[in-house]
């Protein structure tokens, strides 16, 4: 059976997952989506794996089309996402809101749980962020790194560490099960990812990846993106 292959970014994880059992319902054709950091991503589609529709931050969409790996014309938006701070459920939330009160909540959190810091968008800002604070090396040896946002944030769910914190995409928070959203990044730390999807030049169901495409980026999911933290 012919299959639709998907790469996408870990922020879109929850919208994609979403719209499969309604893609399949319409077209009958099942979709294998892969959920990577854009890094990984990037690396998998120029090594030639197989992709029809690849969903990642603007940017790199637009250098995948001036080196001609994605159709130009089809990337569409999805929305921005911003970066956020995540605790456990039971947990009561740090204060965040300010530079002084960021770096004393991270302080004093015994376990950080990120994603991946050299290629995923979420874990190389919040790099950034700790050597901003100059809390790089102090905090290195607590930092938990995983895969993917959703990978981490599952990890922050099962700790047993009170006061552990974690950092992510807001759309991978708010699809795990066991944490809460804090608040966004604020202030100079802030980041706001702009996400698209765009068809693969080496498609081979473009017909169907154009299809998902509208289904991601159209008016019929519109709701759904902003529900699942993608902002206009």
């Amino acid at each position: 059976m012919a299959e639709l292959h998907l790469f996408s970014a870990g922020a879109a994880q929850g919208l994609v997952t979403a719209l499969i059992p309604r893609f399949f319902a319409e077209t009958g054709m099942e979709v294998r989506a892969t959920f990577l950091p854009v890094g990984a991503l990037r690396e998998k589609l120029v090594a030639g794996e197989a992709c029809d529709l690849l969903v990642s931050t603007h940017v790199m969409l637009e250098e995948l089309a001036l080196e001609d790996r994605i159709v130009a014309d089809t990337v569409a938006m999805l929305g921005r996402v911003r970066t956020g701070i995540a605790v456990r459920m039971r947990d009561r939330a740090p204060a965040i809101q300010t530079r002084d009160a960021l770096r004393a909540s991270l302080v004093a959190a015994p376990a950080i749980y990120v994603p991946d810091p050299a290629r995923a968008t979420a874990g190389i800002h919040f790099l950034k962020v700790l050597r901003t604070l100059a809390l790089d090396r102090e905090l290195a040896p607590r930092l938990h790194a995983h895969p993917n946002g959703a990978a981490a944030m599952a990890a922050l769910a099962r700790s047993d560490q009170e006061g552990s914190i974690g950092c992510t995409q807001i759309t991978e928070i708010r699809i795990t099960p066991g944490v809460k959203l804090v608040g966004p990044l604020a202030g100079t730390f802030e980041l706001a990812t702009a996400y698209a999807v765009g068809l693969s030049a080496v498609a081979h169901e473009s017909a169907h990846a154009r299809r998902l495409a509208e289904m991601l980026a159209g008016r019929e999911s519109a709701a759904l993106r902003l529900q699942s933290g993608f902002e206009p």
